[in-house]
């Protein structure tokens, strides 16, 4: 497909969340754990990116035919210090099988709330207890001509609060175009699709958090800068909730004003489904990066005082044998998150077999 034709494509799958029904996307899942970044790029990226080309093995977890040969044999380690004491860490490795000409990924992800205080509902003390969320998923790329590639990952998630359990299994599908001659990546991604293994205690309707994903990046020829836009939630149209903070004073009457209630809102609406981002090339080796979640802003920020709400920022390192990342998330005045990876060449430093592979681009074209 020319470049053209997936330009128009792209912009067809777009303008597909203005057909969708009207529904809210906040508290109705289980599991919603799966939708957090998996290691401190994606963080820096806005939280979702599913077509950006960088050498980077935790990209492939947000869109599987992003694994490729060129990141055989690296391991990708992440630390998040949520809010809350929260603690989030993350793991993900790469192998390509030259015989089947197919690449692998592993992917864990772990939550760590921490210890609580059992009480009855009549405030006695019970046994104390831990929470936790867990998710490990396999996937598998293939090339198919020459800017093509496609993708898919299955994962077990499970959450363990006290004695209530819930397990599910889940799947990821990807594709990937490289346009090499316009410096163009375009990604889409459908996530979280699949079923519940166990039910949590006393529930019945336990949907999971699907999402269908669309994402773009372009590298200017003569600047070191890439600017990419990931749009979300595809299928449904107004994921904007009723704000209570929307109903104003009446000075007059006394009582709260509703006439905001009724008002269109089409912008916000649109763009509670894009997220923006950009990074610049510093030099060879150090990159900076920051992206915009209108979602995040518009649903976390206070009123009269919105702050960095939904913005990021990041900085990445690329060394010869390692990379670094660093991300610091803002999703209120409460405070920004910060979010650390390490990324290594295990070829180069001498563990584990094999080369590393070429891939059909590199991260100089794109």
């Amino acid at each position: 497909m020319k470049f053209w034709g997936v330009t128009r494509l792209l912009a067809l799958l777009t303008c597909l969340p203005l057909f969708g029904s009207a529904q809210v996307t906040g508290g109705q899942y289980v599991f919603e754990f799966l939708n957090l970044p998996q290691s401190a790029h994606i963080s820096a990226l806005g939280g979702n990116n599913v077509s950006n080309p960088m050498d980077d093995i935790s990209l492939s977890l947000q869109n599987p035919a992003q694994m490729r040969p060129a990141l055989h044999n690296q391991l990708g380690l992440g630390y998040n210090g949520y809010y809350a004491g929260i603690s989030i860490s993350n793991l993900a490795y790469g192998y390509y099988a030259p015989k089947l000409k197919t690449a692998f990924v592993l992917g864990v992800q772990y939550l760590n709330y921490g210890n609580f205080e059992g009480r009855d509902n009549i405030g006695n003390t019970t046994a104390d207890f831990k929470a936790n969320d867990f998710a490990i998923s396999i996937g598998a790329s293939k090339q198919y001509g020459e800017r093509w590639r496609y993708g898919a990952s299955i994962k077990l998630a499970q959450s363990n609060y006290a004695a209530s359990r819930g397990s599910a299994m889940l799947a990821d599908v990807g594709i990937l175009y490289t346009d090499t001659a316009n410096l163009i990546t375009i990604g889409a991604t459908a996530k979280n699709m699949g079923f519940m293994l166990r039910k949590f205690e006393g529930s019945s309707d336990e949907p999971l958090p699907f999402d269908l994903q669309l994402g773009i990046s372009k590298r200017f020829a003569h600047m070191p800068l890439r600017v990419m836009a990931t749009v979300h939630h595809h299928y449904e149209w107004d994921i904007r909730y009723n704000n209570p903070a929307d109903l104003v004073s009446n000075s007059l009457t006394g009582g709260k004003d509703s006439s905001s209630l009724s008002k269109n809102y089409f912008a916000d609406k649109l763009f509670r489904h894009v997220i923006l981002g950009a990074e610049l090339a510093l030099g060879k080796r150090l990159t900076i990066g920051v992206s915009y979640n209108h979602l995040h802003r518009a649903e976390l920020a206070l009123a009269d005082k919105k702050g960095l709400a939904g913005f990021a920022f990041g900085a990445s390192l690329q060394l010869n044998k390692f990379q670094v990342h660093y991300a610091r998330s803002y999703y209120s005045i409460v405070g920004a998150y910060n979010e650390f990876g390490l990324n290594l060449c295990l070829n180069k430093l001498g563990i584990g077999k094999g080369e590393n592979f070429n891939a059909v681009y590199t991260e100089k074209e794109l």
